[in-house]
């Protein structure tokens, strides 16, 4: 039955991609080609917050019309960062409102004289709200953080002989309103006996610090003035051969050809088709498959695109590259199928932020975190509780490692924020997530928010209408939202595919019982699945830990009581993983920051590791789980080994 399901699934999948709803404009990761350059602006960039009682100073004096270091005293400031914790200010730890960047670049001159070539500006994430000027003239906003947003900037550049020097001013504003994802709320201070005139604190409903600024990279790049727009790919499997089914967006011309080839890992030609669509067959194709499910994980084919266009004078020739993983995804009553077989999830929860970087993009930690991750035997993560920088998926994608792919719908906690402004807006940002991330073969699931206050029936429209929407973007993923209701008044739960839960048992509720947990924990379990007869993930538990706090017998914020929490959560795990529930994700892989509260030590510490990533006892605890359970579910079946560290003292 459940290899009858992934059949289907995969026969369906270019049905069910005809039938999606159309995505306006392409979000394609800007590679390097024959036909397109990239130019990194990351560095120093210019910095100045707007510390006006209205915030808008900047605004009223035009900023963008001249050098910012014109308008008054600016820091440096790298790109990408967290801008909070760069400087000894402390008004900027906890600023709120409107920030500004500059960065004055020069162009290579074949970019500003070539008029066959487009020049276009890339903004990996810019939190909360952006607005960008070239040379002082508008040019885009954006509202979301956490995703990219772009502009074509060749009219701009391509003007003169001076059209080579170009200044970039951006910006940002970081205020969250009942309207925002993630939202919240500004509340004025107003006992003069207390309070300044004029005092106001951001709220916010989500418990992780709301760091802003250029956090992901910025860049500029080339394409021809015909150019590959967008290109949307879906793997099946059919018998022994592998389905990829292309579709292709060209813009700029109507009189083009499009010829389109798929080698594989050794860059030997497997299928080739032409057109705007159309299916490649792959007798015999290696599947993608998790770390640790198989001996061969995480293949990747390369889909060749090469489009050339007629152009006046000349014909004009775009080139991209994309990588291809041919897997499969299907859900049933009780499991979780990746290529046929059923998929159990053990990993982590974790957050992008790490030391004064803040959320700022850095490749040696996130190469640091995924030789964590396989240290562990983790083969999944949830981008808790936002998309995370495109360049860790692409480590996904080669390393095996399974998302489920999370919005920043978080912090949805109160009334007022389902609204139909903030339904649309929803709607919206789950257009950019499926834009951007649809091609991933690590993605195999879609998360439209964290803890919502799903007991509201407000909140039950909000949640289908959003549910329905992702489905209609990309049929061939099943979609979720993780709760942490009562599975008798979630309204929520009967539109998603798989049941996500978010329990802490012996912490929030009948803190330091640890005796309570296995009752506690097999009801929870028992009660969803009878309501719902859905698989099940519990997606968040765990314990506040403070590194070197020990006491036998356990004790809250001891390395021995996040221990013995995780194995009393253990030993329900494996009665009900042979049965419905279909993984477990542990909150969280690392320390991270928070708001200050008399509840939080310098942030939340229920990670395994340090927000430097040093392991506490809980680690190794998890690390010899999730590879004995490596080893269980392997196909086929073969002993797993670790592939770091294996000689450390860690092993």
């Amino acid at each position: 039955m459940a290899r009858g399901l992934a059949v289907a699934w995969a026969v369906l999948g270019p049905l069910l991609w005809g039938c999606a709803l159309a995505l306006q404009g392409g979000m394609l990761y800007p590679r390097e080609s024959p036909s397109r350059e990239r130019k990194e602006l990351d560095g120093l960039w210019s910095f100045r917050a707007d510390f006006s009682d209205n915030r808008r100073r900047g605004f009223e004096e035009q900023w963008y019309r001249r050098p910012l270091r014109e308008s008054g005293p600016t820091l440096d400031m790298p790109v990408p960062s967290s801008f909070n914790d760069i400087s000894q200010d402390w008004r900027l730890r906890h600023f709120v409102g409107w920030v500004w960047y500059e960065r004055e670049v020069i162009l290579p001159e074949r970019w500003t004289q070539d008029l066959s070539t487009r020049v276009v500006l890339r903004i990996g994430s810019a939190h909360a709200y952006a607005i960008v000027w070239v040379n002082g003239v508008d040019t885009l906003e954006h509202e979301g953080g956490y995703l990219p947003f772009e502009a074509d900037i060749s009219n701009l550049v391509q003007v003169g002989p001076l059209s080579s020097q170009l200044r970039i001013t951006i910006a940002i504003n970081n205020t969250l309103t009942p309207t925002t994802l993630p939202p919240g709320t500004i509340q004025y201070l107003t006992d003069t006996s207390k309070y300044p005139k004029g005092y106001f604190v951001q709220n916010t409903y989500f418990d992780f610090f709301n760091y802003a600024g250029l956090q992901r990279s910025v860049l500029l790049y080339t394409t021809p003035t015909a150019y590959i727009d967008d290109i949307t790919v879906t793997t099946g499997v059919e018998h022994d051969s592998g389905l990829v089914n292309y579709q292709i967006s060209v813009k700029g011309s109507n009189l083009f050809e499009l010829e389109v080839r798929l080698l594989d890992a050794e860059n030997k030609l497997v299928a080739n088709g032409t057109g705007t669509q159309g299916q490649l067959k792959v007798p015999g194709a290696r599947l993608w498959w998790p770390y640790l499910m198989h001996e061969r994980p995480a293949y990747l084919y390369s889909l060749e695109v090469r489009l050339t266009a007629q152009m006046s004078p000349g014909p004009v020739s775009d080139f991209y590259t994309l990588p291809v993983g041919i897997r499969t995804v299907a859900v049933t009553e009780s499991q979780f199928l990746i290529n046929g077989k059923p998929f159990y999830f053990h990993g982590v929860n974790k957050h992008e932020d790490a030391d004064i970087r803040g959320k700022g993009f850095d490749w040696p930690l996130l190469v640091k975190d995924f030789n964590l991750l396989r240290w562990l035997g983790a083969n999944a993560f949830r981008t808790s509780h936002y998309p995370y920088a495109e360049e860790v998926l692409q480590m996904c994608d080669r390393y095996g490692i399974v998302v489920i792919d999370e919005c920043p719908g978080v912090g949805l906690a109160l009334p007022q924020f389902f609204n139909n402004m903030s339904l649309q807006n929803h709607m919206r940002v789950m257009e950019e997530v499926v834009r951007r991330d649809k091609n991933h073969p690590a993605v195999v699931m879609w998360s439209v928010a964290n803890e919502p206050a799903s007991h509201l029936e407000s909140a039950g429209y909000y949640l289908k209408m959003v549910i329905a929407h992702t489905k209609a973007l990309d049929p061939s993923r099943p979609v979720t939202f993780v709760t942490n209701s009562n599975y008798a008044a979630d309204k929520g739960a009967p539109y998603v595919d798989v049941i996500c839960l978010n329990s802490y048992y012996s912490w929030y509720h009948d803190y330091g019982h640890l005796e309570l947990i296995q009752q506690q924990l097999t009801t929870q379990f028992e009660s969803w699945y009878k309501t719902y007869q859905k698989p099940i993930i519990q997606s968040e538990y765990g314990a506040e830990t403070i590194v070197g706090f020990h006491q036998d017998p356990p004790l809250m914020f001891t390395e021995e009581y996040q221990k013995s929490l995780l194995e009393q959560y253990h030993v329900v795990l494996d009665q009900k993983r042979r049965k419905y529930v279909v993984g477990e994700l542990i909150w969280n892989f690392a320390d991270f920051m928070t708001e200050q509260s008399p509840t939080r030590v310098l942030g939340n510490k229920k990670g395994v590791f340090t927000r430097q990533r040093q392991p506490k006892s809980a680690a190794f605890l998890l690390r010899e789980r999730y590879w004995k359970i490596a080893n269980e579910t392997r196909y086929p079946y073969s002993i797993a080994k670790s592939q770091c560290l294996e000689n450390s003292p860690f092993t």
